[in-house]
């Protein structure tokens, strides 16, 4: 099957588990501990004036980040709640506390934090990638030149300085690196797909677990694209310029997914699809190579939202 005639499919790794969003259906697939790998599916609906916002070039990057990030959350309380439910019938059975995590190296407590940085990242972590180091660059180099791209250039070196630092950090932690073996598990399956390969557990560990269209490469080309949007606006203080970030960040946000768009279609073209090598750079901190049973997991939840989808299409032939 040729990629163009299938449809574009994205997901998420989620605790314990992928989430697919297709056409009609999204779909989240966790294991739990004694193997059973459950379901999470909500249909997909979206109101016709967010429908006719999402076609317009620009404005459609941010109206998706948005609805991916408010539907997104759902099904990581999903993942949460199940994984919850798996230590506290754990510890019953054994007679330890709720919060005992020697098997796991989970705690009731980082999966909270884990679902509040799914629902609030967007907002509270862009902000903060986006104004602190704006506000380093301008108290440490401030009277160093007048040069305003140069200003930006240094602001963005320390983004990409902060991001690299925090990634590498979490990614040590048994926590992240589970969720970025699911994140890696969730590019395979993708992949596979798009490659027109059988979806079974060794075709899909062939592929890779880097991916041109992953949130991931968003973020480095919303740091990119911010260098070149903010040199077009001067501002004479801190104060102005932690004010001009907060204005153009849907600006930048519109720009880094269009940016994210073109270079996926031009991954094939040997020329230019060194474009998007940068975010498939940092795709090697924010994925790990997932496990078998982690790759069943992400063709289970991948298999389940195609026949969703092929329910809803032929119920409407």
């Amino acid at each position: 099957m040729s990629q163009s005639t299938q449809n574009i499919y994205g997901g998420q790794a989620v605790i314990e588990g992928v989430m697919f969003a297709g056409r009609h259906a999204n779909v989240t697939a966790v294991r739990r501990k004694n193997n059973e790998i459950v379901f999470y599916e909500v249909p997909r609906t979206t109101k016709p004036w967010i429908q006719k916002l999402k076609k317009i070039p620009l404005v459609r990057g941010v109206v998706a980040i948005l609805e991916s990030s408010a539907k997104g959350s759902q099904h990581l309380n999903f993942s949460m709640e199940s994984y919850a439910e798996d230590e506290l019938d754990e510890a019953k059975e054994e007679g330890k506390p709720a919060k005992s995590e020697e098997k796991s190296g989970w705690s009731l407590s980082m999966i909270v934090g884990v679902a509040v940085a799914g629902i609030l990242s967007f907002v509270v972590g862009k902000l903060i990638f986006t104004l602190v180091p704006a506000l380093i660059e301008q108290l440490l180099f401030e009277q160093a030149f007048k040069n305003i791209i140069v200003h930006n250039l240094i602001e963005g070196f320390i983004k990409i300085v902060f991001l690299l630092a925090y990634l590498y950090f979490i990614s040590l932690t048994p926590l992240i690196k589970r969720l970025f073996q699911y994140h890696g598990a969730e590019h395979k399956v993708i992949s596979a797909y798009e490659a027109g390969a059988e979806l079974t557990v060794s075709n899909v560990q062939r592929f890779t677990r880097l991916h041109y269209r992953c949130g991931s490469s968003f973020i480095v080309f919303s740091v990119l694209v911010g260098v070149i949007v903010y040199s077009f606006f001067h501002w004479d203080s801190l104060w102005e310029r932690i004010y001009l970030r907060i204005l153009l960040l849907p600006v930048v946000l519109g720009f880094s997914y269009e940016a994210l768009r073109f270079t996926n279609a031009l991954r094939d073209l040997p020329v230019l699809r060194f474009l998007g090598y940068p975010g498939l750079w940092l795709q090697k901190l924010t994925t790990k190579e997932p496990t078998d049973e982690q790759v069943a997991v992400s063709i289970a939840s991948f298999n389940r939202m195609l026949e969703l989808d092929g329910q809803v299409a032929k119920s409407q032939a």
